[in-house]
């Protein structure tokens, strides 16, 4: 699975320019950081971390981690950030150097990372966390923790299983419907954190508010284990079957029936709630290409899907649909899903 994830990837261009877009720079506040990462402690101790987005004199990331150094136990702090990062969060005008720093801890006996400590120090290149310097400090990290371009989240991911690194980091949840990282999602090398990022600070000082930003991560967390607890039963009026798919609706979450063998199609939202052990994912359904490729095809001909298609012109191949009353419901995308037990 993995190779021909490296094989999609391997098709992606024009991201140069995105890197430098001014759409990319968000700065996560530290309250965001704290909110989550203290469900994590344990898997931090004895550990290098690598945040290769971050300008450490701007990032709330290397002060979180260079300020819990001790708290957290680490072995080494690396931050790499882009030369072309804005720095009005910190002073005006830009910084034209790419620049990296290590910090391996309090050496003066205060606990905290003082100046002579957390020296900044030039990098060859652009900084670009594609660059080969770049790369090495990845290979030398453990764990990554960090806010990725998100116009780069694609190409940034396939880094991070390329070279096999445990990570905690933000993204869209847009991303769960990329044909790129869906299968990661399905095969469980990737699932949610604990919380939303609902706001970014930006380079001309205001905020941006977001409504479908949550961390993603690859480290064991208590969540992922806790069970989605059912109280409704299955009756065929509430829980209408596709039309184009053996599966039934489910509008929400928490309507999952507990009584129900067969497949099920929930919202995109079910991932924060996903416990592998409770439920198997099947596939998704939102149409066109993600659909067939992630295990969906219709069971309608060629006809009946055109015989859809002129009834309602936003039905697509691969998304789901029903009848209610007689009138034809496209689905929004749909996570296919199965109880394990």
């Amino acid at each position: 699975m993995l190779h021909n994830y490296q094989s999609i990837m391997a098709g992606n261009k024009n991201l140069q320019a995105a890197n430098r877009a001014k759409n990319n720079e968000f700065y996560t506040f530290l309250s965001d950081i704290e909110n989550e990462l203290r469900h994590y402690k344990e898997h931090f101790r004895g550990k290098t971390v690598l945040c290769n987005c971050d300008d450490p004199r701007v990032s709330n990331f290397f002060h979180y981690f260079a300020y819990n150094f001790e708290h957290l136990g680490l072995k080494k702090l690396i931050t790499t950030c882009y030369k072309n990062q804005d720095m009005n969060l910190f002073s005006a005008g830009e910084c034209e150097q790419a620049v990296y720093l290590v910090y391996e801890g309090d050496k003066n006996g205060n606990r905290v990372p003082d100046v002579s400590e957390i020296g900044v120090r030039p990098l060859r290149g652009d900084g670009d966390f594609r660059s080969a310097e770049c790369v090495e400090l990845l290979r030398e990290a453990d764990i990554v923790v960090t806010n990725p371009p998100f116009s780069l989240f694609r190409e940034y991911v396939a880094q991070l299983i390329k070279y096999d690194k445990k990570f905690l980091i933000i993204g869209n949840q847009n991303a769960f419907s990329y044909k790129e990282i869906f299968p990661l999602i399905k095969e469980n090398y990737i699932w949610t954190g604990y919380n939303l990022v609902k706001e970014f600070a930006q380079p001309d000082g205001t905020t941006k508010k977001f409504g479908n930003v949550c961390w993603f991560t690859n480290l064991d967390i208590k969540k992922r284990h806790e069970d989605l607890i059912l109280y409704k039963t299955y009756n065929p009026t509430e829980y209408p079957t596709y039309i184009n798919y053996n599966a039934i609706e489910v509008s929400k979450t928490e309507y999952i029936p507990m009584d129900y063998e067969g497949i099920m199609g929930v919202p995109i939202t079910f991932l924060d709630k996903y416990n592998p052990s409770q439920f198997e994912i099947i596939g998704i359904g939102n149409g066109g290409e993600l659909g067939i490729l992630c295990g969906i095809s219709s069971n309608l001909s060629e006809e009946e899907c055109n015989a859809l298609f002129r009834e309602d012109k936003s039905f697509r191949k691969g998304k789901l649909c029903y009848r209610n009353n007689g009138i034809l419901i496209g689905c929004y995308a749909r996570i296919l899903i199965r109880k394990k037990r």
